[in-house]
């Protein structure tokens, strides 16, 4: 089980590092749309919709990694007063019965969506440059895919928690992002 979450949460890592450089050409493009649109007089037919694509899966291939890191926002009125074991049962349990369910049933279709615009060659139909969104959409699965994936390492490593004897014996063990800290979110 060990092996099984430093794989995802790395695998986690990379997505979220690919999902944070498409930050780069963002700016790049809608640096030269004001550029282009200001300075020469002559807007681009591409930037609104690089804009919304490039921003959306940044967002979408975040979530897996701030779940990773702990960084969604909880209310935290009693959970910061629960002990680590307790912590780890609550996420287990939200993982488990609302974060896996979902995320799964959401992922389906996802991947569904997604084939279904890369077979029609859809376009986005929003512009003059109206590009296929295939690669978009499958960004959407890719992000929901992966949140499942950390949703499973997270289950994982509050399930190692529990295992252990002793509730400050945490030794080897990965423990779940949220277990040990105080103050988080």
């Amino acid at each position: 089980m060990q092996s099984f979450v430093r794989f995802i949460d790395r695998l986690t890592g990379c997505v979220g590092f690919v999902g944070a450089w498409l930050v780069a050409p963002l700016v790049l493009s809608a640096c030269y749309e004001v550029f282009s649109r200001y300075i020469l007089g002559s807007p681009t037919i591409w930037a609104y919709e690089t804009g919304y694509m490039f921003t959306g899966a940044n967002f979408l291939l975040g979530m897996a990694f701030a779940m990773r890191e702990n960084a969604h926002i909880r209310v935290d009125v009693l959970y910061l007063r629960f002990s680590p074991r307790t912590k780890a049962i609550v996420n287990a349990l939200s993982y488990a019965l609302i974060v896996v369910p979902i995320g799964s049933w959401l992922s389906f279709a996802l991947y569904k969506h997604g084939l279904s615009a890369y077979l029609s060659h859809e376009t986005s139909g929003q512009s003059a440059w109206n590009p296929v969104v295939w690669p978009f959409r499958l960004s959407f699965f890719v992000a929901f895919a992966m949140l499942v994936l950390q949703a499973l390492s997270e289950l994982a490593k509050c399930l190692l928690l529990l295992r252990q004897t002793e509730p400050e014996a945490h030794g080897h063990v990965v423990l779940p992002s949220a277990a040990g800290r105080q103050g988080s979110h």
